[in-house]
């Protein structure tokens, strides 16, 4: 706001002094107004004089007095204009100026900050969608603070914002933490297993298989198959392979309860969603569902093609750097696929933007998203995708790399039950999300100037102090405008 007062000011003092003849440039060059590194030198600062030294032919010093000779100092803003070496103007501005602005700031604690840039504008906001296979861990945190911090902060600029984590519930991974918990259970019995070595072997598995939930949901089933039966029997067969059905079953009741997990971590965490779309419903319903429809519709259209058994997507058409499978040679579509189907979804709804939030690691698969889109008749330019860099997670100088219940990774809620929530998020916000980020979990707990979250803290306590100062004068909170903060 004060920048916005300050760059025209510099703009017509550039004029009047160049009427004058004391100031020559053709042009000014873009005002960068900055906030000084000490309050010594003011308020604001600007380096203006010293980009202009070149066209002026002048030393940035006199182009900067020249500059706040034709200042408003004295006005209703500007206290003082001071020119320091080499040629920067310092603005320290005036206590009643603040003062009523700060008035004007507690007046309106609803509206202040905000704009109505986005207003009757819509975005479809996709973000986390971790796989319901595993905790969410700390890269999915810093995800869902990205994620929710730029969801508040469109609504806070006028647009309508709709929340939406998508649940990858019918792939591969799924099937094998289904097949992980059912080892697992065969292993509380004391039947041993042989434990492949890409599954999951956290210790979460371990608890889910032995939970009542899971044995009350599938006892049944497991007793009756013919694998728990040649187990059990005198001399019995290790399990090898399962009834496909019961990994089925196994993989729905797994992943249910993980999902049910990261709802609440996620609760903790303060992000919240309005939909969770489930990949199985891309799969529900007659035709094979909206996955079967959508391939068949890009084979009518001639964008997909067969080779060696497997169905391609003719994506090198669209500036992808190769041509992707959609559906395998035993016919089982692929991840793109049931993707496409869930985007060709999403953009029939019409929202005006879509944002979606993924991990560093996708970053080669936007390419073959944006084709699919095109070919279905879409505006891929519609659909922007922000990059998360990964986490590194340290105590002071040792990197912490693994987690208590997972064996490979850290919990995102380890990290908050241990540093708090706003903590938590703080740090994941300090970088820009496409920088990777560490994360000081000693840091983030020091009571001290050198943790920027108690920094801010500590701002927060000094304002309610300067309050409760007020009210002991008799001068009430609501005569500002405003309550005291909490």
């Amino acid at each position: 706001m004060v920048r916005e007062l300050l760059v025209p000011m510099l703009q017509a003092a550039f004029a009047a002094a160049r009427a004058k003849g004391v100031l020559s440039a053709p042009e000014l060059p873009p005002v960068i107004i900055e906030n000084p590194p000490n309050e010594d030198f003011g308020d604001y600062s600007t380096n203006l004089a010293m980009l202009l030294a070149k066209g002026e032919r002048k030393a940035p010093l006199v182009i900067a007095e020249r500059l706040r000779e034709h200042l408003p100092v004295g006005g209703e803003v500007l206290q003082e204009v001071k020119v320091e070496k080499p040629g920067f103007l310092n603005f320290y501005l005036k206590t009643d100026y603040l003062a009523s602005r700060l008035a004007e700031v507690l007046g309106d604690p609803g509206g202040f900050g905000r704009s109505r840039m986005g207003e009757g504008q819509s975005v479809h906001l996709e973000f986390v969608s971790a796989n319901p296979t595993g905790p969410l861990h700390v890269g999915h945190g810093r995800g869902a603070a990205v994620g929710d911090c730029l969801a508040r902060v469109l609504e806070a600029s006028g647009f309508k914002v709709h929340r939406e984590y998508y649940i990858n519930d019918a792939g591969q991974q799924w099937l094998t933490a289904g097949k992980s918990a059912l080892l697992r259970y065969y292993e509380a019995l004391d039947i041993p297993v042989d434990f492949p070595a890409d599954h999951y072997p956290g210790e979460y598995i371990k608890d889910i298989a032995k939970s009542n939930t899971y044995e009350r949901y599938l006892f049944a089933d497991i007793a009756a198959s013919a694998q728990f039966q040649e187990a059990i029997a005198p001399g019995g067969l290790l399990p090898t392979t399962f009834d496909e059905e019961l990994v089925r079953k196994s993989a729905t009741i797994t992943c249910g309860v993980i999902l049910g997990q990261i709802k609440r971590d996620l609760e903790q965490f303060r992000v919240r969603f309005d939909a969770w779309y489930s990949e199985a419903e891309l799969y529900k319903g007659e035709k094979g569902g909206l996955v079967q429809q959508m391939i068949e519709l890009l084979e009518k259209s001639s964008k997909i093609y067969q080779r060696d058994g497997a169905k391609w997507l003719k994506s090198t058409d669209f500036l992808d750097e190769k041509d992707r499978v959609v559906v395998r040679e035993d016919g089982r579509p692929t991840y793109l696929a049931s993707d496409i189907a869930y985007h060709d979804l999403k953009f029939q709804k019409n929202f005006d933007r879509y944002i979606n939030i993924w991990g560093a690691d996708h970053h080669g698969y936007l390419a073959r998203v944006k084709a699919s889109l095109e070919m279905l008749g879409h505006d891929p330019a519609k659909l922007q995708v922000l990059f998360i860099q990964f986490v590194n997670l340290k105590r002071g100088d040792q990197p912490v790399s693994m987690g208590k219940r997972t064996g490979e990774f850290v919990e995102l809620s380890e990290v908050v039950n241990e540093v708090g929530v706003d903590a938590a998020r703080f740090f994941f916000l300090l970088r820009s999300a496409d920088t990777t980020l560490d994360f000081d979990l000693e840091l983030a707990k020091q009571q001290s100037s050198e943790n920027p979250v108690y920094y801010v803290q500590y701002a927060h306590a000094r304002v309610a102090s300067l309050f409760r100062q007020a009210a002991e004068q008799g001068v009430a909170a609501e005569a500002l405008g405003a309550a005291p903060p909490g």
